[in-house]
């Protein structure tokens, strides 16, 4: 038994004689019927082989995370801050994931459905290691065991071939940047998610300075430019007037990486994700960097 089993067994038996127990909304079994806030978990579910019941904010996943694509009969729930507690409550799932960034939420759910927290990103810790943990953790959950380790043995053998291809070409250090505006960016750190994927295939974030929670800092344009020999990778989407602006900018057309032609834009890919994202990003930097 599962112990995301275990927990419905015992919330049945505590339920069963208050008439609290609502029937499912669908035949889905129990340990699939999952209910999720962060798009992170929500990707992750999907690598292993379980389609959520719900997850929060579909459009904007579609925008920013773009791979894995959500299945169509995934359910809306709206805001991840102020998710729709009354289509959660009809849905009936057996439980809703979140993490420490939406604990806030946790008293309202709870009166819907037990309650799980997961954390890939932590304070001093390596956020890909803390998304094969995350990984384990949610396949054990859900019975997906054998899928969990076939996702971390796949990645783990793709990034080994990638590292060594990449090894004969080369390669300059990277700026990792989303733009904010024409003015600012986000741009990734040392406890970044992608930043991790770079060391893992042995190319360097030209970043050096520091980051915050999430692993990245937010810095003014102008400060790119103390990285000359860098290549710049621009993580999509970006404001669209913000890139109307930088067309015309005297002081982005004069930065090193512009005027040299290192400059990639890589599609969709959501920078505080999982191993699904990590892959996907792997996946882009070999597209933009390695001659064929």
């Amino acid at each position: 038994m599962t112990p995301l089993r275990s927990l419905l067994l015992a919330l049945c038996l505590a339920l069963s004689g208050t008439g609290m127990m609502a029937a499912p909304a669908s035949g889905a079994p129990a340990a699939e019927r999952i209910a999720v806030i962060d798009w992170g978990l929500a990707e992750t579910l999907l690598g292993i082989g379980v389609t959520p019941l719900a997850v929060a904010d579909l459009d904007n996943y579609r925008r920013w995370v773009s791979e894995p694509v959500m299945p169509d009969a995934v359910h809306d729930l709206g805001l991840r801050t102020e998710p729709n507690l009354e289509l959660l409550a009809q849905l009936n799932p057996a439980l809703i994931l979140i993490t420490p960034q939406f604990e806030g939420l946790r008293a309202k759910l709870e009166h819907i459905a037990p309650v799980k927290s997961l954390s890939i990103y932590r304070p001093e810790s390596d956020p890909y290691d803390n998304a094969v943990q995350v990984t384990r953790e949610l396949a054990a959950l859900t019975g997906h065991q054998a899928e969990a380790e076939a996702l971390i043995m796949q990645l783990d053998s793709q990034q080994a071939a990638l590292r060594k291809r990449l090894k004969s070409q080369p390669q300059p250090p990277l700026l990792l940047v989303s733009f904010i505006d024409d003015r600012h960016v986000r741009v990734s750190g040392g406890s970044s998610l992608f930043s991790a994927v770079l060391k893992r295939l042995g190319l360097t974030n030209a970043w050096a300075g520091t980051d915050n929670y999430w692993g990245y800092a937010q810095v003014g344009i102008e400060q790119l430019a103390t990285q000359p020999d860098a290549t710049l990778i621009k993580l999509l989407p970006m404001p669209l007037d913000a890139d109307r602006a930088l067309q015309r900018s005297v002081l982005w057309q004069a930065m090193p990486f512009v005027r040299a032609g290192r400059v990639h834009a890589f599609a969709p890919t959501w920078q505080y994700g999982g191993l699904l994202s990590a892959q996907r990003f792997a996946r882009l930097l070999e597209e933009a960097l390695l001659d064929e």
